[in-house]
């Protein structure tokens, strides 16, 4: 999830186009009677980084799991606008899934995907939201100062995957960002290069441009999970956002941001799981 602001610019409407969407069903005697899941990938990624893990494991455990690449990602239409695409263009993306299902969805968020997850509760409900390192209400600019003070080489190196300069990037290092040292390091560099380059009007409102409106959210049940090794977002910026929220709240100290694609994924997974059943009689399910 990042950063390299490079400037301002006129931005022009955006159309809604096709938009990639995985989905995984469970066996029709595990079903469940719970909401379906729509899991919103972080800045740089797609729908693919849910399938790796989450998608077939959720399934098996009876739930109705969706994934969709925001505009511009993966597989979805948009590429050619991507850096015109702004928040507000990849909530109505997820307005539009959500559509499509029949009930409202537990909303699962990673990194800028938590993000579009606050933006969307200001305009439409929810049967539940989880925030997963996730950017918090107030934005990116804590996160960008603290890395160019702190650890400038890794900063540059996440700049460079913003300006499409992959060939200058250094895997190994720019991999700290987001996963743990344990990760395989075959495995960190084929996930490396599936990553791409962020909208810039989508960073410039996640950091100052367009941040969430609390007093605008009718909130749904929510948990907040965050991981001690994230370079991006701090624990304590974790335990603020749950608290903006009155959100249940875990944190994972061994872990680092990609928590869905970490070698201990399992276990925000299992999280996910047991909180979604321990809460099932809070979830609206029409």
């Amino acid at each position: 999830m990042m950063f390299g602001l490079l400037g301002f610019g006129a931005f022009a409407p955006v159309e809604q186009p096709e938009l990639e969407v995985l989905h995984r069903k469970p066996a029709a005697d595990k079903k469940r009677k719970a909401p379906p899941l729509l899991f919103i990938h972080g800045a740089y990624a797609g729908a693919w980084c849910w399938d790796e893990h989450f998608l077939p494991w959720f399934a098996e455990q009876g739930f109705d799991a969706y994934a969709v690449s925001l505009r511009g990602h993966g597989k979805s239409g948009g590429q050619d606008d991507l850096h015109q695409s702004s928040i507000r263009d990849y909530v109505a993306d997820v307005r539009s899934v959500v559509e499509t299902l029949d009930a409202p969805p537990i909303l699962v968020g990673h990194s800028m995907g938590g993000m579009v997850v606050q933006k969307y509760l200001e305009q439409y409900p929810a049967a539940a939201a989880v925030l997963m390192a996730s950017v918090p209400p107030g934005g990116l600019s804590s996160s960008v100062m603290r890395l160019t003070t702190s650890d400038p080489m890794l900063f540059a190196q996440v700049s460079m995957v913003q300006a499409g300069a992959r060939d200058l990037v250094d895997t190994e290092n720019a991999g700290r960002a987001i996963f743990s040292d344990d990760m395989d390091a075959d495995l960190r560099d084929s996930y490396g290069a599936r990553m791409q380059s962020e909208s810039q009007r989508a960073l410039m409102d996640m950091t100052f441009m367009d941040l969430p409106r609390r007093w605008r959210m009718q909130l749904p049940p929510m948990l907040v999970l965050g991981a001690g090794r994230d370079a991006l977002f701090s624990i304590n910026e974790t335990k603020r956002t749950a608290r903006s929220y009155k959100a249940d709240y875990q944190i994972y100290p061994e872990m680092a941001h990609a928590m869905m694609l970490e070698t201990s994924w399992g276990m925000p997974a299992r999280e996910i799981r047991d909180w979604i059943i321990e809460h099932s009689d809070r979830f609206t399910l029409e």
